[in-house]
């Protein structure tokens, strides 16, 4: 994608996002997932720690345009900038994933779709690669005809999440009023009996069981260390997903923007590695790519522009998004996302 600077910046629109979803959204829903664990301060610190990243401007790099183009572990994407995984996708549009996979594939952006989605795996059409994110059972096995479905719709990567044990307490809406919320959607994927919770003895191990029951690249999300990343890795990881789940699991964990840089000395080019956390501008997207990552993504605001206007708000959010990436990239002058660590103050 060539990307020539854009005549109106979008940030005003994409700032607006939260505020025209919150008129449309059934209020438990939006509480959900505005909510964070606890006292929510890693909510509160997420964007706050990408504005702190500072950059070193280059000049005279003869650079004439910006190409965003890149792949992630192989999938041909658009720009870095991808979709994050996300329960209630239905509960905020009524094609819920299937518009979310059309507005990405529009965008050329991937879409990492949830264990949790509402859409069969064979109903959400689109003709691009996307990432199934795992949440594994208890009993490993009742995840096997899931990873075969959703393999034969088109799956070509596992995303484990393994931050989640069990859900971290979220004080702000445990006690909201969800009457008037269809969820007969939830967890369709899963052959009944659906499973009531998730393993919470997750092993290194499992990253090897999961790639050998897949047949798939995985990724692990929810590394906050580079030990772990590192170990991960070595149990045959092919990406690692710097996240704290939104500020969903333990409050109080450290910031995506903070936990990145050591992720990817620790890694050392043996695998890629992603974040996502507080991004809400091409130039947090920026910030991100100068700390090493090599594909960021976006969770919340996806969510709101697919409540807003389904998978024209979709694709709307990402081009945009992309664009703004565009032109902090020309104004720092770089010609590619991956010019961006010669940014950083030495």
């Amino acid at each position: 994608m060539d990307l020539e600077p854009p005549a109106h910046p979008a940030g005003r629109w994409i700032e607006s996002l939260p505020g025209q979803a919150a008129r449309v959204v059934h209020p438990a829903v939006w509480r959900y997932l505005q909510s964070g664990s606890y006292g929510e301060v890693s909510v509160a610190e997420a964007s706050r720690a990408w504005e702190l990243v500072r950059f070193r401007t280059r000049v005279l790099t003869g650079v004439a345009s910006v190409d965003l183009a890149t792949t992630l572990l192989g999938t041909p994407v658009a720009s870095p900038i991808g979709v994050a995984p996300t329960a209630m996708q239905r509960a905020v549009h009524r094609q819920g994933e299937r518009a979310m996979i059309a507005g990405a594939e529009a965008a050329g952006s991937l879409c990492v779709v949830s264990s949790n989605a509402g859409t069969p795996w064979d109903e959400l059409g689109g003709s691009v690669p996307w990432w199934l994110q795992a949440y594994l059972p208890t009993d490993r096995e009742q995840m096997c005809p899931v990873l075969e479905r959703a393999v034969a719709a088109g799956a070509a990567a596992v995303v484990l999440t393994a931050d989640t044990p069990f859900p971290g307490s979220k004080y702000a809406s445990d006690a909201e009023d969800w009457s008037g919320v269809d969820l007969d959607w939830w967890r369709v994927n899963f052959p009944p009996p659906h499973p009531d919770r998730w393993a919470a003895d997750l092993r290194f191990d499992d990253v090897t069981w999961l790639r050998k029951a897949s047949g798939l690249p995985v990724v692990v999300k929810g590394v906050l260390r580079g030990d772990d990343a590192v170990r991960c890795v070595d149990a045959g990881a092919d990406a690692i997903y710097v996240s704290n789940h939104g500020g969903r699991q333990l409050d109080r964990a450290v910031s995506t923007a903070s936990a990145l840089p050591e992720v990817v000395e620790a890694v050392d080019g043996r695998a890629e590695v992603y974040v996502d956390g507080g991004i809400r501008a091409g130039v947090d997207v920026l910030a991100a790519l100068a700390l090493g990552a090599r594909g960021v993504f976006v969770g919340r605001l996806p969510l709101y522009a697919l409540a807003l206007d389904g998978a024209r708000g979709v694709e709307r959010l990402l081009t945009d998004l992309a664009a703004e990436l565009g032109e902090v990239l020309h104004l720092a002058g770089c010609a590619t996302p991956y010019d961006a660590p010669a940014l950083l103050p030495e």
